[in-house]
């Protein structure tokens, strides 16, 4: 035990933490890295309520957002009758890759975060994506949180109330999108399927699914649904009255006369009654067409024949990671094969799963996009001989999505997103190694698909009057004279288009009928005459040509960077004799149309919460037997798209960024201990607005007596700075307690020194540590009589290995390992002088999406004078032995557990109300391990077996609960297993190894 052991363990584990960025404390030698491949050099866009930091690279979109969010902040202000009394600190990053190397937040950021508000700082952090409305979208959702949780400060504060009174999770994501969004063909999609699928949470229920994409979506709808029925305001008034009550649904009571339970019955009522109709007229993906995968999330088909036979390559989580799979279409149940595994490796650190399709050619070369490193590559897989034959890298360009093959399969057609931020399509020639930029602006160009006469890529794009609204339709771009046509027009969403390999029909999807449903257009090669500038264009009509006539009308010129002349016939535009048909007619949503053959569309549906690839053949008889749809028209715009920047609108300066510290955390305590007495202190943290450079602070004092009060003072200074790929802490100390060892007894321990650690990650998976301590130490043992005097010299060196994939208690797949090496002499008297190996591995076999076999092989040695002891016990290492009973110098422990879910739901109620467990898992173990101090013959080891429960509480921590028995094997040549005692019984918390 340790006087002030209370401090000393907070103040290393959360430097630690903020340090390393691991994925838990309770094991903070682990954890994926955080690496920050770029040095950025910042500066600040000071707007008249926003400090804007940024970039130079990205100082146009910088100010684009500055515009945006004070465009947002006006609006905001007027809604809510409320004004935010500081400034409010705005991060931008030009992309999600840029966004990921943040340090001001420490955790691991993965791709399906596109911004965050954080509470300590207040600060705003944002990536862009390519798409200037998906900004201005996540910036209003995250502005909304600003002025919510600042307009709940004040209501609370003014009403003498305690904060913990706030706002349930489901509430300030629900409005925050509602208020940014509205309600859009993805919210809809979600809500759909959900009530169609009986996958609806009632409010009542919705710890269920705390933090969860449907927590946020029902969250949203039921903003959505009190706006509507009980008129807009009450959104607002739901935060006036916080005060009123400790229950939201008392809150809810008083605003709008229904608790959660009493919404819940008209709510859902409601929603089953808009959405049963649906069935009578459209139909579930997997009653009308054919099931191609069914096991996790399976996205972005790609089909090619091999011998007469199609194939399909997806990408697909179905394990935990996102790897590329194979499989016959023609062979629902086969299991598919792995082709490229993703999510495990410094190549493949992550696949876009939802966002970047892949293509096959003809040749069999499959070609994906998988981040590498700092930025994204392109891949060039070779399925036939199952390797790797190009990987493609750019410097200027950060993100890359949707490669395609041209029909010659010698150049690869893709969208890249750049350093500025910008969203537009390139060809890169595989001969020559020339990139060539097709489009250079910031519209959103994705999707890029080569006409099988390779003379034009149609694509999908923002460039049109409705795409400021967020809108998509689909173009063609000609190669030859860098033309673009219009394909689609209107106030909807067209996306992914897909070429029939004859070039007669184009497939994409799209929600112009309210979800996202498969469309085929069918070309028939006609020549439109020469159209005479009229009110209203046919889909035809060159875009230049319509946005120059709508620029002029407007009384501008030179605003767009398209060429004068315009060609009529472009043979691969789509004329107004083009038949344009819905080929689906789903209930929820079908996206990333392909071909399967030449009467074949493979796609990807979405289903019960999950995606999944389907098929649909005849598909020739099916477009001829459907009626044709309306075709889109071109009608001038009253304005150009063109976004907003701070320009003329909002008075601005630029400053470069100069650090300027404040508080991260700052906590007192007092320890009462029966041996030791009483003591107290405090730490604080302290960080830039970037979170680069931190400080920690440690004081508290642990004397016994008055006359000990001054020399009792501890003292730590730590800084930590993580700007740089290197990371480092540096700090100096003094330390002094009494403390107790099982062997030594009672010892008093002074040390005065200084530490320098630095951390060198390898890739997001590796990394290698390495530490040196010197301190003055003096250490007095009350029963030896004995005393260490001297300068203490200690040095370590790490290799970390951690690639996991965790569930609600721990990880289910991969593995982790920690080498370590250390040496500590006294370089004075030499009274100290020892090595300790560490060395910690650990493989997890993913057996069911919740079930796995785990293992760990732990061995820690201390070797040489006054070496440390290991100490063993307890659930985290030998189960069902007293904590820490076992120890030694030297250890071994191997642990074997079979983890599977065991509840996956269970509610423990009260008078007073019911608490809520989700996730809890169980798990079957078998462990071995001992401890010794000097030579040991191994006459025993020590093991237990039995059943573990495990339930997760409030997203943080962990509550196991272990029964079984304990054993002893007794001999080497002859082994014997003695089992002591009856049933063993323990309670500890913590997650799973």
């Amino acid at each position: 035990m340790k006087r002030y052991r209370d401090f000393v363990v907070l103040f290393v584990l959360s430097s630690c933490f903020f340090f390393g960025g691991s994925v838990a404390l309770g094991q903070y030698y682990f954890g994926r890295n955080k690496i920050q491949y770029d040095d950025f050099q910042w500066q600040i866009l000071k707007t008249e309520h926003f400090d804007v930091y940024f970039y130079p690279e990205m100082r146009e979109l910088a100010e684009i957002g500055a515009a945006l969010a004070e465009e947002a902040y006006e609006r905001l202000q007027s809604k809510m009758n409320h004004n935010i009394t500081r400034r409010i600190p705005l991060i931008f990053y030009s992309n999600h890759a840029h966004f990921q190397q943040t340090n001001t937040t420490p955790g691991f950021l993965p791709e399906g975060i596109g911004g965050f508000f954080e509470f300590i700082k207040g600060r705003v952090v944002i990536p862009a994506n390519g798409s200037i409305p998906q900004f201005r979208h996540v910036i209003n959702h995250e502005l909304v949180h600003v002025f919510t949780r600042s307009k709940m400060n004040r209501v609370l504060k003014d009403h003498r109330r305690n904060a913990n009174a706030g706002m349930p999770l489901w509430f300030t994501e629900g409005i925050a999108e509602y208020w940014s969004a509205g309600w859009d063909s993805q919210a809809e999609m979600v809500i759909r399927d959900a009530v169609l699928s009986n996958k609806l949470v009632p409010l009542s229920q919705m710890d269920r699914i705390f933090g969860s994409y449907l927590m946020y979506k029902e969250g949203q709808a039921i903003c959505k649904y009190i706006a509507e029925n009980f008129g807009e305001e009450k959104l607002h008034l739901l935060i006036e009255n916080l005060w009123k009550a400790s229950s939201f649904s008392d809150v809810m009571k008083l605003t709008i006369g229904l608790t959660y339970k009493e919404f819940d019955q008209r709510w859902i009522y409601d929603l089953k009654k808009q959405h049963y109709p649906l069935l009578e007229d459209r139909d579930k993906p997997a009653m009308v067409s054919q099931a191609v995968t069914t096991d996790g999330v399976s996205t972005k088909p790609a089909c090619f024949n091999r011998d007469g036979r199609d194939y399909v390559v997806f990408t697909s989580n179905r394990t935990g990671y996102s790897s590329l799979y194979m499989k016959p279409l023609d062979q629902a149940g086969k299991k598919p094969r792995i082709l490229v595994r993703g999510e495990r490796s410094s190549d493949f650190e992550a696949f876009h799963l939802l966002r970047s399709k892949i293509d096959v050619n003809d040749q069999e070369k499959l070609t994906f996009v998988a981040k590498s490193g700092a930025r994204d590559a392109i891949y060039v897989f070779d399925i036939a001989r199952r390797r790797v034959t190009r990987k493609l890298q750019f410097d200027d360009l950060v993100t890359l999505l949707s490669p395609c093959w041209s029909p010659d399969g010698r150049q690869i057609a893709f969208s890249g997103i750049s350093y500025a931020g910008q969203s537009d399509l390139y060809i890169f020639n595989l001969e020559t190694e020339a990139l060539r930029r097709l489009t250079n602006d910031f519209y959103d160009d994705r999707d890029p698909a080569w006409s099988p006469d390779g003379r034009a890529i149609a694509f999908s794009s923002d460039r049109t009057h409705f795409g400021e609204r967020g809108k998509l339709n689909l173009f063609v771009y000609d190669l030859a004279s860098g033309r673009i046509n219009y394909i689609t027009y209107g106030n909807h969403n067209d996306y992914a288009p897909a070429w029939s390999p004859d070039g007669q029909y184009l497939a994409f999807s799209s929600d112009r009928d309210g979800a996202f449903n498969i469309w085929v257009i069918r070309n028939r090669r006609r020549v439109p005459p020469r159209k005479e500038w009229t009110g209203e264009l046919t889909a035809s009509i060159g875009h230049a040509e319509v946005e120059r006539a709508a620029a002029a009308r407007n009384g501008l010129s030179g605003a767009l960077p398209y060429p004068d002349e315009f060609e009529y016939d472009f043979p691969s535009a789509l004329d107004p004799n083009d038949e344009l048909k819905r080929l689906t007619n789903f209930t929820t949503g079908a996206f990333d149309p392909e071909w399967g053959g030449e009467d074949r569309l493979v796609f990807t549906a979405y289903e019960e919460f999950s995606f999944q690839i389907r098929a649909i053949d005849r598909l020739t008889a099916r477009f001829e037997a459907m009626e044709p749809a309306g075709h889109d028209t071109l009608r001038f715009a009253d304005h150009l798209w063109t976004a907003n920047k701070l320009a003329g609108k909002v008075e601005a300066t630029r400053v470069k960024y100069e650090k300027k510290f404040s508080l991260d955390i700052a906590q007192s305590a007092i320890a009462q201990d029966p041996l030791f007495g009483v003591s107290g202190g405090a730490q604080v943290a302290i960080s830039d607005m970037l979170g680069n450079q931190q400080y920690h602070f440690l004081v508290f004092n642990n004397a016994s007596t008055r006359d000990d009060f001054f020399s009792s003072w501890n003292v730590a200074v730590t800084r930590v700075e993580k700007s740089r790929r290197v990371n480092y802490a540096v700090g100096v100390y003094r330390l002094k307690g009494r403390f107790y060892d099982r062997v030594d007894n009672f010892f008093e321990r002074t040390q005065l020194g200084g530490f320098l650690a630095a951390s060198y990650p390898l890739s997001v998976f590796r990394r290698v540590e390495a530490a040196i301590n010197i301190r003055k130490e003096r250490r007095n043992y009350d029963l030896r009589g004995e005393a260490v005097d001297g300068i203490v010299v200690s040095n370590s060196f790490s290799y970390v290995k951690d690639n996991t994939i965790w569930g609600y208690t721990g990880p289910l797949d991969g593995e982790r390992f920690n080498f370590s090496i250390g040496h500590t002499i006294d370089v004075h008297r030499n009274d100290v002088n020892f090595t300790s190996i560490i060395v910690d591995y650990r493989r997890y076999f993913r057996l069911g999406q919740r079930t796995a076999f785990a293992s760990r092989l732990l061995g820690r040695f201390h070797l040489g004078k006054e070496a440390y002891r290991s100490y063993m016990g307890g659930s985290w290492d030998l189960r069902l032995y007293p904590l820490y009973q076992i120890w030694g110098r030297k250890l071994f422990l191997i642990n074997n557990e079979l983890r599977f879910p065991f509840i996956n739901h269970l509610i423990v109620g009260s008078p007073v109300g019911g608490l809520g467990f989700r996730g809890i898992n169980g798990a079957l173990f078998l462990d071995i391990g001992q401890a010794w101090d000097r030579d040991y013959r191994f006459r025993s080891v020590l093991g237990s077996v039995g059943f573990s429960v495990r339930a997760r509480v409030g997203g943080f921590l962990v509550f196991r609960f272990d029964i079984g028995k304990i054993f002893q094997i007794r001999g080497l040549t002859d082994p014997r297993v003695d089992f002591n005692g009856g049933l063993k019984k323990a309670f500890w918390f913590g997650f799973d190894f």
